[in-house]
């Protein structure tokens, strides 16, 4: 931990909107440190030396519209709070830009290991590796299982041509972000827009649902899943999303990438078998789970120009940012040949 304010965080005025909003919370002076592995919003780890929380907040500089609302993220997981869906208790949430220099909200510290290489996986073992990567369709399951309605979250999105708003709104973003020459990335967009299919009964979507964003419980080897985070994609649509990101992680292999891949550890599923481990589970039709892959893959073309594009600005914190770009004509191509499958 550092005494020092990490970039994006001013622990004395953090420490005195705490005070004035629960009194008695903080104990002590702060310390804190950025949680690294996240390319998208900052995330820091904060104590007073008796007790821990976690802080969130968007990236500092150049933010795409809706990416990053610090209010969706924590309304979801304060829903959440009483399903099967594990997920964090939430502390309190600060909307006024005034405080920190953007909104943000505070959540209980969950203890628990996010797994972001085959590297770190590899000392498991491949059983329990296995174990592991199996509980994310489980995962799924229970969270396209919630009533959005019985958490009130029945008006957290527009299911109604959800698909279709989701490759408008990428396509936006695209534009946003876009400072170079993409070779394939509006081809791609063009054929999932002709070959949109028809969606299944809504339910809440994570929309960035990956090993990387769990935390693991191995202390005692039971291997379970603790905690569900990064929830700032999060809505109310077509539960498939969830899952074709789910195939294209577990398909991805760029060992010594900055992007997070653990598909190369021994014992992980193939894709294959996680969409068959959801559909058997859910009930859901996932025959066109191609389509819902290579958007995935489309997706994340998008995001990874965004973060590079706020890199050549100079808005990033961390490392890796400098080999973001290379990264993004892979994420084109690998759609591409997906969505050529059927």
């Amino acid at each position: 931990m550092s005494e020092q304010n990490p970039p994006g965080l001013d622990l004395a005025r953090l420490a005195e909107h705490l005070e004035r909003e629960r009194p008695g919370l903080v104990r002590g002076p702060l310390e804190a440190e950025v949680v690294q592995g996240g390319r998208s919003n900052l995330t820091y780890r904060v104590t007073d030396g008796a007790s821990r929380w976690v802080v969130r907040r968007p990236p500092l500089g150049h933010v795409l519209a809706t990416a990053h609302d610090m209010g969706r993220e924590h309304r979801v997981i304060s829903a959440l709070r009483e399903t099967e869906v594990p997920v964090p208790g939430t502390v309190l949430l600060c909307e006024d830009p005034e405080v920190l220099g953007a909104p943000f909200y505070v959540m209980e510290h969950v203890d628990g290991t996010p797994y972001r290489t085959a590297e770190q996986l590899v000392p498991l073992g491949p059983e329990r590796t296995r174990r592991i990567v199996l509980s994310l369709p489980d995962t799924l399951v229970a969270l396209h299982s919630v009533d959005p309605a019985r958490v009130g979250l029945a008006d957290f999105g527009r299911p109604e041509g959800f698909l279709e708003r989701q490759l408008r709104r990428w396509s936006k973003q695209l534009e946003a972000s876009r400072n170079r020459e993409l070779d394939g990335i509006d081809e791609l967009h063009t054929a999932l827009a002709r070959a949109l299919p028809a969606s299944p009964e809504p339910a809440v979507v994570h929309g960035d649902f990956r090993l990387d964003n769990v935390l693991v419980h191995t202390e005692s080897t039971d291997d379970r899943i603790t905690a569900v985070l990064d929830w700032e994609m999060s809505t109310l649509g077509d539960p498939l999303t969830d899952l074709g990101l789910l195939s294209m992680y577990s398909e991805l292999d760029l060992p010594g990438s900055p992007v997070s891949t653990t598909s190369g550890a021994p014992g992980h599923p193939e894709a294959a078998e996680l969409i068959e481990r959801y559909a058997r589970a859910s009930g859901r039709d996932v025959s066109r789970i191609n389509w819902y892959t290579a958007f995935a893959y489309f997706k994340l073309a998008v995001i990874l120009e965004g973060i590079h594009y706020r890199y050549t600005l100079g808005q990033t914190v961390g490392a890796g940012f400098d080999r973001i770009g290379a990264l993004v004509p892979v994420f084109i191509d690998n759609g591409l040949t997906t969505l050529r499958k059927g």
